[in-house]
């Protein structure tokens, strides 16, 4: 019976692919599928020889294969290399989540977690693409446009700013830096004392929100603030929604009111 309802699903996607809008120009999975010179293997050495704890998440092939075809990337390189062969990957215990086809432990593939955030519908050219986030509330994007014209470099959405913040490198960089980079220094005063005791069996999906927040004078120490869990989605939302706040009030034409 499981065998038949597999079946069935394969049947059914292969439908869906051969029958996707033509307006949306979307390239077929045989061309997403790099046979002779996929990226996998090398990401795989990186794995392999990586200096902070990394967790390759398992995944179904049917729905590797859906995202892989919903986020328009091919397998020869790094992004759909990860999409294609994980459902995601945990650095440092969890503390940065990488999207890929979706798990269990992280139940957000990229295409999935981009729409209705930075496309409307598969298939559509982003300004950036959501590509992981982190327990504390920071978010990771490939840059498409929207923050500049270092185009496929990576912006992070620094809690204590509500910036995106260049990384001044690009997907496959920044795997690595995931990998072997001292994330200590890059998250110096986002992480609390204790932080290492909560994070190992955080569901992926979730993340800390603080009070006060981190962005505020008053949020600068983050062991004085108190934090709670909530959704990665209603985090992501919120920020986005205080940094428009905080944008607006900083132009020119608010502090003239202001005055």
């Amino acid at each position: 019976m499981k065998n038949v309802s597999r079946i069935i699903s394969i049947l059914f996607l292969s439908l869906l692919w051969s029958t996707a809008p033509a307006q949306n120009k979307m390239q077929s999975l045989d061309e997403l599928i790099n046979k002779t010179d996929p990226a996998w293997p090398l990401v795989q050495k990186w794995i392999d020889s990586a200096k902070n704890k990394v967790e390759v998440l398992g995944f179904d092939s049917v729905k590797a294969r859906e995202v892989l075809y919903n986020t328009q990337v091919s397998t020869y390189s790094t992004l759909g290399a990860v999409i294609y062969n994980s459902g995601g990957m945990m650095i440092d215990n969890g503390w940065i989540r990488i999207l890929g086809s979706g798990s269990p432990r992280l139940n957000r593939s990229v295409s999935e977690w981009n729409k209705g955030k930075t496309i409307k519908e598969f298939g559509d050219k982003p300004d950036y693409l959501l590509v992981a986030d982190d327990a504390v509330g920071g978010f990771f994007a490939i840059n498409y446009g929207a923050f500049g014209k270092d185009l496929k470099n990576i912006y992070y959405l620094a809690p204590n700013s509500l910036n995106w913040e260049p990384l001044n490198a690009g997907y496959s960089e920044f795997i690595l830096f995931c990998l072997d980079s001292d994330l200590s220094a890059f998250y110096k005063g986002l992480r609390w004392a204790t932080w290492n005791q909560f994070i190992a069996d955080l569901d992926g999906s979730k993340s800390y929100s603080f009070r006060p927040y981190l962005w505020s004078g008053e949020g600068t120490d983050i062991d004085k603030c108190t934090r709670k869990l909530v959704t990665t989605e209603e985090l992501f939302r919120f920020n986005l929604k205080k940094q428009k706040e905080l944008y607006d009030s900083n132009t020119p034409a608010a502090k003239t009111e202001q005055e």
